[in-house]
């Protein structure tokens, strides 16, 4: 059954872009069903919906996406009471609109098939099968919109002796092998800080509904998007999978150090913690210098990357004491008058109190009207096109709360009452 909802007015960030906002960007009328919940899936219709395209998400009536609830932190109200809203939601669901449905309903599953006549794109990650059962899956729909993109993400496939397997990020980092690559030499593997496996494989369901939709705009022929977050996790093993494929050796967790370059690593300095990422034998030799350390430099012993890959334990014996000589500040401003590559490590107040992220506005507020001080804060788009700029018009909707102005517009006479 449809959830009936009030709609709100929809707002529009004040990131002082508001002269952007009349730009239409580079899907302006791609039509969204969005299905999906939770990261991967919210993740990819963020980003179509950040490049113009209209977004309809579709939630449980009274529960929505799970993530709603994955806090703290939540919004809070005038009254500093949470709301509910959590911050895991508001980071994959700006730039949508909300419709709270009951598929397992007939009313609901018809009313979410009628819209799907009206849409381009199709997003969602029930398990296998999972949307079969209401008709809602791909050769239902096809028979009434055969131009009709339709992307199915999962943990493993819809193929493969796992495919009915749920997919969770940390299962992906564990059995696609990056866990194995992460940690320190001789602690347990590790999964990266944030739920990246999920959020790499929205950015390659994005791509592939790109391409897709490319072809249909070609041919007027759509297509089924299978996905998975395992498959795209061991693509991005990257040069790791394929030291292995090359070598049959298996790779050794090595922490912060690169496998294939040295010395790249964090050290500690006397006050803290510095990345120093030397890309080839001129910086090592300008590093040296900083270091008042030469003779490294000129032995053979270190001289070539590859003597240092074969002798990596004992040059970054010699050159600990060597850094702990330094504050971060120091080293940091000499190595980048030197043009040895090096960085800071920030936490996350520093990265977010920066110039460069002010700069490059990847830190946004947009109005929410169940926050107390009216808005929320948000991570922006890093993509900066030159003509068809990312706009951020809908901050993330409440549960269910289009309703009414999605099946008005979508489907006109042949809304639900």
């Amino acid at each position: 059954m449809l959830n009936k909802s009030t709609s709100r007015t929809a707002h529009t960030t004040n990131t002082g872009a508001q002269e952007a906002q009349q730009v239409k960007g580079p899907l302006d009328g791609v039509r969204v069903l969005d299905l999906s919940r939770i990261l991967a899936g919210p993740t990819c219709t963020q980003l179509l919906g950040d490049y113009g395209a209209d977004i309809v998400k579709v939630e449980r009536p009274g529960a929505g996406d799970d993530t709603r609830k994955w806090g703290p932190p939540f919004v809070k109200d005038a009254q500093g009471t949470d709301t509910g809203e959590s911050a895991y939601y508001l980071c994959a669901n700006r730039n949508k609109r909300s419709i709270a449905v009951d598929i397992a309903s007939a009313e609901g599953a018809q009313t979410i098939a009628k819209l799907a006549t009206k849409c381009d794109i199709f997003v969602e990650n029930f398990k296998l099968g999972g949307l079969k059962k209401f008709g809602l899956d791909y050769q239902s729909l096809k028979e009434q919109n055969p131009a009709l993109i339709y992307c199915s993400i999962t943990g493993f496939g819809q193929t493969g002796p796992h495919a009915a397997l749920p997919g969770y990020d940390l299962m992906a980092q564990g059995f696609g092998g990056i866990m194995s690559l992460t940690g320190a030499p001789d602690g347990e593997p590790m999964k990266a800080g944030v739920g990246i496996a999920d959020v790499m494989c929205g950015m390659y369901a994005t791509t592939a509904i790109l391409a897709a939709l490319r072809h249909r705009d070609l041919t007027g022929e759509g297509q089924h998007i299978d996905i998975a977050l395992v498959d795209t996790q061991i693509a991005w093993l990257i040069n790791e999978g394929t030291n292995y494929l090359m070598s049959d050796q298996l790779p050794k967790r090595r922490g912060n150090q690169h496998p294939n370059i040295v010395p790249y690593q964090v050290f500690e300095t006397k006050d803290g913690h510095v990345i120093i990422a030397v890309g080839n034998d001129s910086q090592f030799a300008r590093f040296c210098a900083i270091l008042e350390r030469r003779d490294l430099a000129e032995s053979k012993t270190y001289s070539t990357n590859q003597a240092r890959i074969e002798n990596r334990d004992a040059l970054i014996e010699q050159l600990h004491p060597e850094i702990l000589k330094f504050t971060k500040n120091e080293l940091l401003r000499t190595m980048e008058q030197s043009n040895v590559p090096c960085g800071p490590i920030h936490n996350l107040q520093e990265v977010f109190d920066s110039e460069q992220v002010a700069a490059r506005q990847m830190r946004i507020s947009m109005p929410h009207s169940s926050a107390g001080s009216g808005e929320v804060e948000l991570i922006g788009n890093p993509v900066k096109f030159s003509n068809t700029p990312v706009t951020y018009n809908k901050p993330p909707p409440l549960c269910g709360e289009h309703n009414s102005e999605v099946l008005e517009e979508w489907l006109g006479d042949d809304k639900q009452e």
